[in-house]
């Protein structure tokens, strides 16, 4: 078979897929996507360049449409290049979110095309207006509701559509539910594991177990979005009730969703200049961004695991935090809830409650043995629900050989 996928950043959602069919003989795996140096063995890699970017002067409400239509011609003009040398892909599979699949069966209509969903945009219910310290304005709605044209636009485009999550395939309406179906990318739990004797050495000499206490947080970077603002404010609290904890934090300093701090600061700074104070700069540890052995260890090593997120997508890092064993400690907002079980295999919390965030940091610790039958179950929850070799790996390839087969995919949700 003939695969062609397409992100901007490679390999994006579709690491695990592409490197299963890449190792099967007789495929040929295409992958177009901007510039970057990740290799996966087999896949041939075509690096597309948008002609220009969105102009000053659009109105704001569409300078991301006007963007996605650059990347959409873009990948049109690689499409076409492809197709006069010969290549015919068998199915096209993509990221809706940029633009990118929007023109690629204009080159070829008779392939089916596989569009991922990550989010479909909402001014009540969801991220928007969930944090009081970000009011809502009257150019939400207009700017929303404009925002949602990619998203409509890529449906039309796409045979069917691939989301990971339950909560996010119900942000769609009822119309595109019935062509997108629900599966993660998955976790590969042969590789993501506990590791009791593991330990981490940081950057100051000091070396961790899983004897010590270790708290950690992880997002790609350290922002509102992801509760880190919550988290660092009950930082002096945690601090002071745990003295022999040590506290390390993964993520960069950039913006990944909402918006930049007002006076263009980093979050880090900001919250450091508030709070650091009541920090004690030897037992808080940044460590940035990481790569993903010492991500792992990270984890391996930790005794409590704050997750906090707006009701928004759901990072990877939570499912590999529950996959090595970690007790999460995560926000009550709904695409957690939808994992995690309070009490069951995890505990839960207010997002704003850095009161609450304390308390149960502190009862982890008094526990006798760190709450191990929550951290067994958290496992368990991904191996049974998202193990990428067992149940994600396997249902991603059913729908592909269905698009590819003609037939309407049977399966729309993954339970």
């Amino acid at each position: 078979m003939n695969y062609l996928f397409v992100h901007q950043n490679f390999p994006g959602q579709y690491q695990h897929i592409v490197q299963h069919l890449a190792s099967q003989p007789g495929n040929r795996v295409v992958f177009i996507s901007h510039e970057s140096p990740v290799q996966i063995p087999g896949v041939e890699r075509v690096v597309y360049q948008p002609f220009r970017t969105a102009k000053p002067t659009t109105h704001h409400y569409i300078r991301e449409l006007e963007l996605a239509v650059v990347y959409g011609q873009s990948v049109h003009e690689v499409c076409r290049r492809l197709k006069a040398e010969g290549f015919r892909p068998d199915i096209m599979i993509g990221h809706n979110g940029w633009g990118e699949t929007l023109y690629m069966k204009d080159v070829w209509p008779d392939v089916p095309l596989l569009a991922y969903f990550e989010f479909f945009y909402h001014l009540h219910g969801a991220d928007i207006g969930f944090d009081p310290t970000v009011p809502v304005t009257e150019n939400d709605g207009p700017r929303v509701r404009t925002k949602n044209v990619i998203n409509t636009l890529g449906f039309d485009a796409a045979d069917w559509g691939q989301t990971p999550t339950g909560w996010q395939w119900s942000l769609y309406p009822d119309y595109m539910r019935s062509r997108i179906s629900v599966i993660h990318e998955g976790v590969d739990t042969t590789v993501v594991t506990p590791a009791p004797d593991a330990w981490l050495r940081l950057p100051s000499g000091l070396t961790l177990t899983r004897k010590d206490e270790v708290i950690t947080y992880v997002a790609r970077n350290l922002e509102p979005y992801r509760g880190f603002h919550v988290f660092m404010r009950a930082l002096p609290g945690i601090l002071k009730r745990r003295p022999k904890a040590h506290v390390l934090i993964v993520g960069g300093d950039e913006v990944s969703y909402g918006q930049v701090s007002g006076d263009g600061r980093s979050y880090r700074d900001l919250l450091m200049a508030e709070v650091g104070h009541g920090i004690d700069r030897e037992r808080v540890h940044f460590l940035g961004k990481v790569p993903y052995s010492s991500f792992l260890s990270v984890l391996r090593v930790s005794s409590a695991h704050v997750y906090l997120t707006y009701p928004f997508v759901l990072s990877w890092s939570f499912l590999e935090a529950m996959a090595t064993g970690c007790l999460l400690i995560g926000s009550s907002t709904i695409p957690v809830e939808e994992v995690l079980r309070d009490r069951q295999n995890g505990l839960l919390v207010d997002f704003f409650d850095g009161a609450a965030l304390t308390d149960r940091i502190d009862e982890v610790f008094e526990h006798p043995d760190r709450m191990q039958t929550l951290r067994d179950r958290a496992r368990r929850t991904v191996v049974e629900n998202y193990d990428l070799r067992t149940v994600t790996l396997p249902r991603h390839l059913a729908l592909i050989d269905d698009l590819i087969a003609g037939r309407t995919p049977a399966e729309r949700t993954l339970k």
